[in-house]
């Protein structure tokens, strides 16, 4: 019979704890590489899409440095309670980029912005792509595992970074190609609303739930023991 014990063992949790600040600062060098790179092509190249894509980097950071702050504390104890505030620090860089993709798709669509083609902003949109998802996957599993609502809210944050790089790479192709100047800014709309959903779920706490008790083996069973009392949507157990 497996053992039980009440969420990660303090060793687990520490590990995890190291885990997630490793994965926050990589998180944050990368995009203030990317928030350089993708502002400077943007402005070079009058590409308003770059421009909203190196802002949305910044914001990125922000979130990041939001959960670095609090896994900076040594004590679980302090983290914990460091955790609503970092959630509602999240929560409102979703909804400025929610704000800011919908105001930029909103003029591209109207023909005051449309995305230029730039070298520089592929190769980004291109490596931006290639590596937040594993990022995001990483910092996601080590969330759900540790039960902290923000690490697994901060990583949804870099996936977004994730779609937002395909559809800025497409947008750049598909225009250059087909003339199709509506794919990026429809596509960023999208982008947009769920931005808002998910900061909506972050400032109201929903981005996971701490097991009260968990198997030592984890087993679908004791997944869905421990999810049993979650609410609808909970990142942990989906």
């Amino acid at each position: 019979m497996a053992s039980i014990s009440i969420g990660p063992a303090p060793a687990r949790r520490d590990a995890l704890a190291k885990r997630i600040r490793l994965l926050v600062a990589a998180t944050i060098t990368y995009n203030v590489v990317e928030a350089v790179v993708a502002l400077t092509a943007g402005t070079m190249a009058s590409s308003t899409a770059l421009v909203g894509f190196g802002l949305d980097s910044v914001i990125e950071v922000s979130s990041a440095a939001a959960v670095a702050w609090q896994f900076s504390a040594r004590d679980h104890a302090l983290r914990e309670a460091r955790e609503k505030t970092t959630l509602r620090i999240i929560a409102v860089s979703f909804f400025v980029l929610a704000a800011y993709v919908s105001i930029d798709a909103v003029r591209a669509l109207a023909g005051t912005g449309e995305a230029d083609r730039s070298v520089p902003g592929i190769v980004i949109a291109a490596l931006s792509l290639a590596i937040m998802p594993f990022l995001s996957a990483a910092q996601r599993k080590a969330g759900r595992e540790l039960g902290s609502a923000s690490a697994v809210a901060d990583s949804k944050q870099t996936l977004l970074c994730t779609y937002l790089s395909a559809v800025l790479l497409a947008g750049l192709v598909l225009n250059a190609t087909f003339g199709w100047s509506w794919a990026d800014p429809l596509a960023a709309l999208v982008i947009a609303a769920i931005a808002v959903k998910e900061g909506r779920d972050a400032w109201q706490g929903k981005g996971c739930c701490a097991p009260s008790a968990a198997a030592a083996v984890p087993t679908a069973d004791a997944k869905a023991d421990a999810c049993g009392n979650c609410p609808p949507g909970c990142a942990c157990c989906n």
